[in-house]
């Protein structure tokens, strides 16, 4: 079978849930308007649904003109917000893990909506400046550390199937993972075996895989959590420290990617860099958000 690309996602508000796109731009940010905005604490720290899986049920569009975001829960009585971005207002230091960056408050209407709705003091703020990866040379916004994650469709079976031999909750669906490429035909756990990918006219090149967090076991639709899949993972996915899942990537050719477009492996990974499957060299690192 032809490797094709299924899905698109990109992730406006940090943490918050993904819009599912046919068609994006892929900058060497990642995908446009991918993290560009961020809620942190009166210390400057980053919120996420690690602290707060109430955020899972977000649902930030932003269109470069205008960010909206409405409540998926029916029992959150919250009216969306829809907010115009403030481009030249206050700049805030702020973190993400252990990186410093900087972010442009979004005022006081922004804040109060978001502070009700989570039951915690926040702010909401837009990223400005520079933020480099740790490695392979890349920029990235608010994301945790690289600007794309990418998994394939049969890794996810393989996964559901050991949930379901352990007698798990599930299936689970791609969400839980957050990734913003997803594609099929590289067969389970491929994206473990190759270092770089084109998609349609893009070139990609993985970096590391990706440590896996609390994240994956909150139900994106309800902020509930779960056992799995981090009890299942950690079964056959654990090395270096954490549990794995999904490649972490640096775009290397940018330029328009859709939904349908062919993958092809430029490059495959050496075949003893650190996962149980062959791929990148793994790195502890936090889960992607």
């Amino acid at each position: 079978m032809e490797a094709r690309l299924t899905g698109l996602n990109v992730y406006p508000l940090k943490g918050g849930g993904g819009t599912a796109l046919r068609a994006a731009d892929l900058l060497p940010s990642g995908l446009r308007y991918d993290r560009e905005f961020m809620l942190v604490r009166p210390d400057g720290r980053f919120l996420s649904q690690r602290d707060l899986a109430r955020m899972a049920v977000l649902r930030p569009v932003y269109d470069g003109e205008v960010l909206t975001v409405d409540v998926a829960d029916p029992a959150l009585a919250f009216a969306p917000l829809v907010h115009k971005p403030v481009e030249h207002g206050r700049v805030l230091d702020v973190r993400v893990h252990r990186s410093d960056c900087q972010g442009v408050d979004q005022g006081d209407e922004a804040a109060d909506w978001f502070s009700a709705l989570l039951g915690t003091d926040c702010r909401l703020v837009r990223f400005t400046g520079e933020r480099r990866t740790s490695r392979g040379d890349g920029v990235v916004a608010f994301a945790d550390s690289y600007p794309l994650l990418v998994i394939s469709v049969e890794s996810l079976a393989d996964l559901n199937a050991r949930i379901a031999a352990n007698g798990g909750e599930g299936p689970l669906p791609m969400n839980r993972f957050r990734p913003n490429l997803v594609v099929e035909g590289l067969g389970a756990y491929g994206e473990d075996r190759v270092r770089v990918l084109r998609i349609g006219g893009t070139v990609i090149e993985m970096i590391k895989s990706c440590g896996r967090c609390v994240v994956t076991t909150t139900d994106q639709d309800s902020g509930a959590r779960g056992r799995e899949p981090l009890r299942t993972l950690a079964g056959y996915r654990r090395y270096d420290g954490a549990v794995r899942f999904g490649q972490n990537a640096v775009p290397r050719v940018t330029g328009p990617l859709a939904v349908g477009d062919p993958v092809e492996v430029l490059e495959a990974a050496e075949p003893d860099q650190g996962s149980e499957a062959g791929g990148p060299a793994a790195e502890l690192n936090n889960s992607e958000e």
